[in-house]
């Protein structure tokens, strides 16, 4: 299911001069545990673009976005997200710790054009994560404060846009709205590798879940989406357990939570019915005696558990890559935090820059992994989509664009 730009509003829709624009993004940044300093500003250098054009239109911009969630340990507010964005537009970024309270208020009716405003965490409100549909939501706490003090509602998180949250669907019903930048360059990424695929296409499908992956499978070999699927990672594994594998008692239990008799059937079935089309592992590595070694699946069971695609799977898969027009990755190919078992997944997206083709990556892990080997800039598109990116893999609708659309219609 893909979206174009003329679905829903974009920046160019609207005249912001001295209106007060609310701007919904996602700068949920991954934290340092030690610290609680961000260690990769990433996703908020991605917003830069919206806010500088919304600036330089001389709107007052008020910014709404989140910081984990509850009860986990990165759940903190975002003060120095404000720093960060400062030091990024070069200009102050106002900073309240607070939503829909007296500050927040205050904050927001003080701004004057060209300035910009960035509230607390969204989600210290339990209002932001209620369940509920667009309706629901635009009578929601967030939206009856904050709505009648803005113009505008432009929403540039797409990374959340699988949500059906308060601050990132309960707005549209309420004032008109508009995509920003980065989901409007989302959607245009995703055109060309879902819609509009220069042949051959790969997909590399990995990370630590895989119990949506054989529904995905489905869905991009059955309608000619991808013409090579490529799974690494514990999807990898789960698929050499299918397919007869004895991968070993280790690898297994690193699987357990997903795999169900459900999860293994389907992944039998897609093995079935794609054949030579999805192609697994031919070794693996796991660390002995402190060391990186490669281990043949005719040599498995292993005491130890898979912890990255061996080095012939990487070669093999490369020259797969290689020779790709198009070559989409989601999910890296194995513990890349751990040294010298991110090896799989820097061979392939090595391969996947120097195809030549349409590359794009997604996924915090993926992207963050990009970065960290200098190769985030040679791809074609790095999305910022983890949830998002599977939802729409899925096909299935993203509630923030289904709320941008129904705006676009009630403020024709």
């Amino acid at each position: 299911m893909f979206h174009t730009a003329k679905d829903f509003n974009t920046l160019e829709d609207f005249d912001y001069r001295g209106k007060t624009v609310l701007l919904r993004v996602d700068i949920n940044c991954p934290l340092s545990k030690d610290t609680l300093k961000i260690v990769n500003d990433s996703r908020i250098r991605r917003v830069v673009p919206t806010v500088r054009e919304l600036m330089g239109k001389d709107a007052k911009l008020v910014i709404l976005a989140h910081q984990s969630r509850k009860g986990k340990w990165d759940f903190i507010d975002l003060s120095q997200h404000a720093v960060c964005l400062s030091r990024h537009i070069n200009a102050p970024v106002k900073y309240v710790d607070d939503v829909v309270g007296e500050k927040a208020v205050e904050a927001i009716k003080a701004l004057q054009p060209g300035e910009v405003l960035l509230l607390g965490n969204v989600r210290a409100l339990d209002s932001e994560t209620a369940k509920g549909d667009m309706e629901a939501h635009a009578k929601g706490e967030i939206v009856t404060t904050l709505a009648p003090l803005i113009d505008y509602y432009v929403c540039d998180a797409f990374g959340a846009s699988h949500r059906s949250q308060c601050s990132l669907v309960g707005f549209s019903p309420k004032v008109p709205s508009a995509s920003g930048r980065l989901m409007a360059k989302e959607m245009f990424a995703l055109n060309a590798i879902f819609s509009e695929p220069r042949r051959p296409s790969v997909f590399i499908l990995g990370g630590a879940k895989f119990g949506d992956v054989s529904e995905m499978i489905d869905r991009v070999l059955g309608n000619g989406t991808a013409d090579t699927i490529i799974l690494v990672g514990l999807a990898g594994n789960a698929y050499l357990l299918a397919r007869g594998v004895d991968i070993g008692e280790a690898s297994t239990k690193v699987l357990q939570e997903e795999l169900t008799p459900e999860n293994l059937q389907a992944a039998k079935d897609i093995l079935e019915r794609y054949g030579q089309k999805v192609l697994l592992p031919v070794d693996v590595a796991v660390e002995r005696d402190g060391k990186r070694v490669s281990v043949n699946i005719g040599d498995m069971p292993t005491a130890e558990p898979a912890l990255d695609i061996g080095d012939a799977t990487a070669e093999k898969f490369a020259k797969v890559i290689r020779s790709s027009k198009t070559c989409f990755m989601s999910g890296p190919a194995g513990m890349i935090e751990k040294e010298g078992f991110e090896i799989g997944t820097r061979i392939l997206m090595e391969a996947m820059v120097d195809s030549g083709g349409q590359s794009v990556i997604g996924g915090g892990h993926t992207g963050g992994a990009a970065e960290r080997f200098d190769l985030a800039d040679r791809f074609s598109y790095v999305s910022t989509g983890g949830g998002a990116l599977e939802t729409f893999l899925l096909g299935q609708p993203l509630p923030v664009i289904e709320a941008l659309k129904y705006s676009k219609e009630k403020f024709a």
